[in-house]
């Protein structure tokens, strides 16, 4: 018998394939004699649009909200660029895996989505829209190297004990569909005036956009404050110099500069005495392997341009390749059961390297723990050396493959001295402190090409006379806290807001395992390209700042729960929990449909103020012609030329960037929609084929015989 095998993308399809010797491609999927390896592209299916439930709610009145389903359809997922038709290569894909499973030799299907939440759902919803009763079971893979994927099919899981995965992954969906869809139409239509986009609310977008604004504000409200310090300049007998800072009462900031200068003429071209010398020898400890958000900070901070979003697409692209292992983890140690995967990897990547005998294999704590490892351990090279990467994937994987070389080399020692000197002199009580740092052992660092900045004191001893040489008062500003970069933010998002002194910490560690967090490791990037993407947040540089649409969101919306981190943290927490067993669906789903009602009646009987737009009537925009449906005017918009009575309901639009114009090497035009509107067609010149050939020909756009939407025909011109 045969079974069908269901991966997430082509891509990972192929892996398998490979894996299994599996050489016979068709159209849609791998054929062989045990297995045939067909693929998704990511979802394939969607949620039913609010308005697929009932026809009314095409248009957005407020009278329709709160909706929430009684019980919740998938559909073909749409084109874009055709709104309501389902996409053709997603339509087709269903129909081949439908025919694939239904295929009397098949005998069960495996699900090889990839081992998380979104993976676990997107082939659990396709078994079900497909109504399978064939066994189903589940293949978990870190890595799609082909000694893995062989050993996984030797460890398959009947798909039944996913069910608290595939819980937390529907809960998640759901209730960010029912969330967005109430919340994001009630608050356009009850804040925003004139024309304008949307305004987006979710449940992860506005705890994060409240972490930006808060810093904003904490900058905004700073007050600096001046302070001073005294610096002298000793000499040895042995004509060697060192500085030190005068400290009174373990402070050595002074608000009263006076009270220092009154100081220097008790110390300048006096002595001094030694009276403590400490000599420490202290260790520096590499850095843990990277999890995703670690591993976001790193690149988006040490290269100019990236963002969080862009390191995890160029991630998941080292990861379908095989050359690293599954990269949306929180965790930054690994499972104690890799040990001789790690070690033979270790073996390979070593090879060749200037420091190769340095790099010992090593079983630690701070490498394997199974304590500290949530469901996926962190991101590793895997033992395929890669080639032909690009710059950007040469980035991240030699990020990635230098974090974890270092784990298994020397740890890094430096030794610290501290100097007491004492003026002697009755009248001066405090003392000066000088401190060095020497690197004695590099040990990773080579392997990061940290370079450390060393401080050398001369050698003294305690008792010591020394002169005093120069004496001067520096001062200095407090300075407001930084902006968020995108580093801070995720760091922020990952630990929910709780402020860790070290950032290796125990407590940091169970902190971001806890699941009490922002989001998750695969949804942060998303979230805060939304942000951006929707104007509530921009970029100066590395900088994230509030737009004043974002800071207008935060000060006016009513639902303070929804930017309250605790809340949003709980909630993230319960889906953690439900992942493990511990929560029930139907609990959490309750939760947020009360939620949802009672946010939706806030918000109705809320202040009436404007978000966005304005307050006064719009003014009269240019009129490009009328619309076709229901006759109101056509105006221009940033994206389109479209209806003005869009928030009625009304779906008449012209998209500037239409992808059937594209493809003829055109963009829509102002004149264009007006010739259109006014006679039905216009001619356009120089339309050029896929062959490269140029023609003219005249255009219609016409409305749908289905519904309310419109399709460009084409006539040659002879």
């Amino acid at each position: 018998m045969v079974k069908v095998i269901i991966a997430e993308k082509p891509s990972v399809a192929k892996n398998i394939a490979d894996a299994l010797n599996i050489k016979q491609r068709r159209d849609g999927y791998f054929e062989g004699e045990n297995y045939i390896v067909t693929w998704a592209f990511g979802h394939l299916l969607q949620l039913y649009d609010a308005k697929d439930y009932d026809p009314k709610m095409a248009s957005w009145r407020m009278d329709n909200y709160p909706f929430i389903p009684n019980g919740f359809k998938y559909k073909i997922k749409i084109d874009m660029s055709k709104k309501d038709s389902p996409d053709k290569g997603a339509e087709k894909q269903v129909n081949i895996i439908k025919m694939l499973i239904n295929r009397e030799s098949v005998d069960g299907v495996i699900s090889a989505c990839d081992y998380d939440r979104e993976g676990q759902i997107i082939g659990d919803i396709i078994i079900k829209y497909l109504r399978v009763t064939k066994p189903a079971y589940r293949l978990l893979l870190n890595e799609w190297t082909p000694d893995e994927v062989i050993k996984g099919m030797e460890n398959l899981k009947p798909n039944i004990e996913m069910k608290p995965l595939q819980d937390a992954g529907i809960s998640r969906q759901w209730a960010d569909w029912v969330i967005g869809i109430n919340l994001t139409s009630v608050t356009t239509l009850k804040y925003l005036r004139g024309k304008g986009h949307p305004l987006n609310i979710g449940r992860v977008l506005l705890p994060t956009l409240k972490i930006i604004y808060d810093r904003d504000k904490e900058i905004e409200n700073f007050v600096p404050d001046n302070y001073h310090k005294l610096v002298a300049t000793f000499k040895t007998d042995k004509n060697e110099e060192y500085e030190g800072t005068y400290l009174l009462n373990e402070e050595e900031k002074f608000r009263n500069k006076d009270d220092l200068a009154t100081l220097v003429p008790k110390i300048k071209h006096g002595q001094g005495t030694i009276i403590d010398k400490q000599v420490e020898r202290k260790k520096d400890y590499c850095p843990y392997l990277f999890n995703l958000s670690g591993l976001q900070g790193y690149i988006t901070s040490k290269y100019k341009g990236w963002t969080s979003d862009k390191v995890l697409k160029v991630a998941q692209s080292l990861y379908e390749k095989k050359f690293i292992t599954y990269p949306r983890t929180a965790s930054v140690v690994l499972e104690e059961s890799l040990v001789d995967r790690v070690k033979k990897v270790l073996n390979i990547l070593k090879k060749g390297l200037p420091y190769e005998d340095e790099i010992k294999f090593n079983v630690s704590k701070r490498i394997f723990d199974n304590s500290k490892v949530e469901s996926h351990s962190a991101i590793t090279p895997t033992y395929i050396l890669p080639s032909n990467l690009t710059k950007d994937e040469e980035a991240v994987y030699s990020a990635i493959k230098n974090r974890f070389i270092a784990q298994f080399m020397p740890v890094a020692e430096y030794e610290e001295t501290k100097i007491t000197t004492k003026i002697n002199n009755s009248e001066v009580t405090g003392v000066f402190i000088s401190k060095g740092k020497v690197q004695i052992i590099e040990g990773w660092k080579k392997v990061e090409n940290i370079e450390s900045k060393d401080t050398i004191l001369p050698l003294v001893d305690v008792n010591q006379i020394v002169d005093v040489v120069n004496t001067k008062i520096t001062s200095h500003t407090t300075k407001p806290p930084k902006y968020h970069t995108e580093k801070t933010l995720l760091r922020v998002m990952e630990t929910c807001g709780k402020k860790f002194e070290e950032e290796d910490s125990e407590e940091m560690m169970e902190a971001i395992l806890s699941g009490f967090s922002i989001g998750t490791p695969a949804t942060r990037a998303e979230i805060i390209k939304k942000l951006k993407d929707i104007g509530y947040i921009y970029s100066k540089g590395k900088s994230l700042q509030c737009t004043d649409l974002g800071r207008r969101i935060i000060e006016f919306f009513p639902i303070k729960n929804l930017m309250n981190l605790e809340y949003t943290g709980k909630l993230e927490k319960t889906l953690s929990d439900m992942e493990k067993g511990k929560v029930e669906r139907s609990s959490f789903l309750n939760l947020i449909f009360n939620f949802t009602r009672e946010a939706v009646d806030t918000i109705k009987s809320s202040e009436n103020v404007v978000i966005s737009g304005t307050e006064e009537t719009p003014s009269v925009e240019e009129t490009i012609g009328k619309c076709p449906l229901c006759g109101s005017a056509v105006i221009e918009g940033k994206m389109g030329f479209g209806c003005s009575n869009w928030r009625s309901g009304c779906k008449f639009v012209v998209w500037k960037q239409d992808k059937f114009l594209q493809s003829l090497k055109k963009n829509v035009t102002k004149e264009m929609v007006q010739k259109l509107l006014q006679d039905g067609v216009v001619q356009v010149n120089g339309l050029e084929s896929k062959k490269g050939n140029k023609f003219d020909a005249n255009l219609r756009y016409e409305k749908n015989a289905n519904n309310n939407y419109f399709s460009w025909k084409i006539e040659f011109i002879k």
